[in-house]
C-alpha cells in the first residue's frame, strides 16, 4: 500500500515537470514488478546532499543492482559519515565574497553549495585508513577497484568509531554489505584519487597499478551487464549528466558494435533528472530519443526526463519506489 509520500505526490504532482517526476517513478515500480532490475547513476555532488538517507534504504531492500557514480560521490558519503558534525551550511552562499571565500579555506572548510566539508576531519580521516590499504596492495603486487578500498575500509569496521550520522543512512555503506556492483570512471577526478597521485609524484608508490582505473571498470561493466541482461531486462536511472551517466550507457554500442555480439539487451528503461539545457550541444542535456540513433535505446523503450533538481526529485522517486 503507498504510503502518505506516495500518496502526496500521486494527488498533487498532475502536471509538467512534477507529472514527470511520477511518471518515472511508476515506470521504476513496473520494471521492478515485472522481473527487471536498475542501474543508477550519480552525478553532481549527491553524497554530499545526503541522497544516502533513501538511496541506503533502496539499495537495502534491491531496488538498486548497480551504481556508477563519480570518485567524488564515492568519497563524500564516507566524508559524511565520519565528519558529518564539523561539516557547515552557509545558507547565505550567494552572497559571500571572495575574501569570505578565502576565510572559509583559511579554516579547511571546502564548500559545495551550501554545505562546506571539513577537510581534517573528514578527508584526512579517510586518508589515513584507505592510504596504507594502497601501500599494502602495491607491496603485494595486486590491484583492486577503487570502491574496494573502501568497502574494504566499511567491512572492517575500521571507521566506526569515527561514526557521526546513523550508519543506516551511508549508502556506500548499505553497497558494501551488498557487495553492490560498482563502477567509478574518471576517480583521479577526486580528492582521494588527488591524494594517490600525490603518492606516486613523492615516490611513496612507484607504480600506479595499485588502483584499477577505467579501462579495467569499463570491461568489468560490459561482463557484469551481458550476465545480468541475459536473465533480466535492466533499467537506468541517472541522476545528473556527466561521466557517471555518460560512461555506463555507452556498454550497450560497445558491445554491440565493437565487441560485435548479437542479441545485446538494450536498456529497458531511462529516467535522467537533469537541468541541462538540451540546444547546448551537451550530451548531458540530450532529450533520450537521441540515444535511439546510438543504438543505447530502443524505440519502444520508456522514457523519462525530469528538469529538476535532483536533490528534491531523488528522494520523491526513491520514497514512492520504496511505498513510503
Amino acid at each position: 500500500m503507498a504510503g502518505p509520500i506516495s500518496q502526496f505526490i500521486q494527488r498533487h504532482y498532475r502536471h509538467f515537470n512534477a507529472a514527470s517526476l511520477v511518471d518515472a517513478a511508476e515506470g521504476y515500480v513496473r520494471l521492478l514488478e515485472g522481473g527487471g532490475k536498475m542501474f543508477v547513476t550519480l552525478a553532481g555532488a549527491m553524497s554530499t546532499a545526503e541522497l544516502g538517507l533513501s538511496l541506503a534504504e533502496m539499495i537495502r531492500r534491491d531496488k538498486v543492482h548497480g551504481i556508477c557514480c563519480t570518485g567524488a560521490n564515492l568519497e563524500e558519503d564516507l566524508y559524511n559519515l565520519v565528519a558529518h558534525d564539523f561539516y557547515e551550511r552557509v545558507p547565505h552562499y550567494r552572497d559571500l565574497s571572495p575574501k569570505d571565500e578565502q576565510a572559509l579555506l583559511d579554516r579547511q572548510l571546502n564548500r559545495v553549495t551550501d554545505t562546506c566539508i571539513p577537510e581534517e576531519e573528514a578527508m584526512r580521516r579517510l586518508e589515513s585508513k584507505i592510504r596504507p590499504r594502497w601501500h599494502a596492495a602495491a607491496a603485494a603486487g595486486e590491484g583492486k577497484f577503487p570502491h574496494e578500498f573502501l568497502f574494504e575500509s566499511l567491512l572492517s569496521g575500521e571507521l566506526e568509531e569515527f561514526y557521526q550520522i546513523d550508519p543506516a543512512d551511508s549508502w556506500m555503506l548499505a553497497a558494501a554489505q551488498k557487495n553492490l556492483p560498482m563502477f567509478v570512471p574518471g576517480w583521479e577526478d577526486s580528492t582521494m584519487g588527488n591524494m594517490f597521485a600525490s603518492e606516486l609524484i613523492l615516490g611513496n608508490l612507484t607504480s600506479p597499478r595499485a588502483v584499477r582505473g577505467g579501462i579495467e571498470y569499463m570491461v568489468e561493466l560490459a561482463r557484469w551487464y551481458e550476465a545480468t541482461t541475459a536473465e533480466t531486462p535492466l533499467g537506468f536511472f541517472q541522476i545528473g549528466g556527466g561521466i557517471a551517466g555518460d560512461f555506463p550507457i555507452c556498454v550497450v554500442p560497445m558491445l554491440e558494435q565493437d565487441v560485435q555480439r548479437e542479441g545485446v539487451r538494450k536498456w529497458a528503461y531511462f529516467c535522467q533528472i537533469s537541468d541541462s539545457t538540451t540546444s547546448y550541444g551537451s550530451y548531458s542535456g540530450a532529450v533520450p530519443n537521441e540515444k535511439i540513433t546510438w543504438g543505447k535505446l530502443e524505440v519502444g523503450t520508456p522514457k523519462y526526463v525530469i528538469e529538476s533538481d535532483a536533490t528534491i526529485v531523488a528522494p520523491l522517486i526513491f520514497a514512492h519506489v520504496l511505498g513510503w
